[in-house]
């Protein structure tokens, strides 16, 4: 199984679709987003959800299974990613074999609509690993990185994740977590067994790959550029 993950698109739907066709040829099962679908600016004669729907149509069109967990900007967008069925905000999916949980959201120094406390996310992801906990492989999906990693570093050099992902991470060991939320750590890294990815923003042309073969789990970052 291939899972490709995605994230940060900030409403740049323009530069989303140059890579489109690129990212149908990798041959992808799953599509993972790990949120930020909208930004602070909206277009004129829009509303978040309309440029969420366009944005998940997108993705959607690429026939493949979608999980999503809405950013620090996309507190309106959580309704819907639960009708769409496609969220593990809170809750868990399995999908052949593989278990996806999560929690959206995180801390920002600009007051964003969605920014859940340590505690909330802390009893978000108990909540949704119990979705998937009889899984035979688990990913963690959340907007906010985990804490004193390579995917939480700002440009000053400051850790800014997580503590709380980092601690589920700690305790749970899933085989991979995915994470955004800081588009400068775009990285690979390991967490005791557990392979941490930050795939930077995807209308960059930045994505993440997750390959399981007989439950052994290789993460890397790709470009479509």
């Amino acid at each position: 199984m291939k899972i490709a993950t995605v994230s940060c698109i900030h409403g740049d739907i323009e530069n989303m679709m140059k890579f489109m066709d690129k990212i149908s040829l990798l041959n992808i099962d799953i599509i993972v987003c790990n949120g930020d679908f909208t930004d602070y600016a909206i277009p004129r004669g829009f509303n978040r959800i309309d440029i969420g729907r366009i944005i998940l149509e997108e993705l959607k069109s690429l026939d493949k299974p979608l999980v999503t967990v809405p950013g620090s900007w996309d507190k309106e967008l959580i309704t819907l990613l639960k009708k769409e069925t496609i969220s593990c905000h809170g809750e868990g999916k399995i999908i052949d074999g593989v278990g996806f949980y999560g929690y959206g959201g995180a801390k920002t120094p600009f007051n964003t609509p969605f920014e859940p406390s340590e505690s909330e996310m802390a009893s978000g992801l108990e909540k949704a690993y119990r979705d998937v906990r009889k899984a035979d492989v688990k990913i963690q999906v959340t907007h906010a990185p985990p804490f004193n990693t390579k995917a939480d570093v700002i440009a000053s050099g400051a850790h800014v994740g997580s503590d709380s992902v980092r601690k589920f991470i700690e305790k749970e060991q899933p085989e991979s977590a995915v994470c955004a939320h800081i588009h400068e750590s775009r990285c690979v890294d390991e967490l005791g067994n557990t392979k941490i990815v930050n795939s930077g923003r995807f209308p960059e042309g930045h994505l993440g790959i997750i390959s399981i073969d007989d439950s052994e789990v290789t993460a890397k970052l790709t470009s479509l550029i």
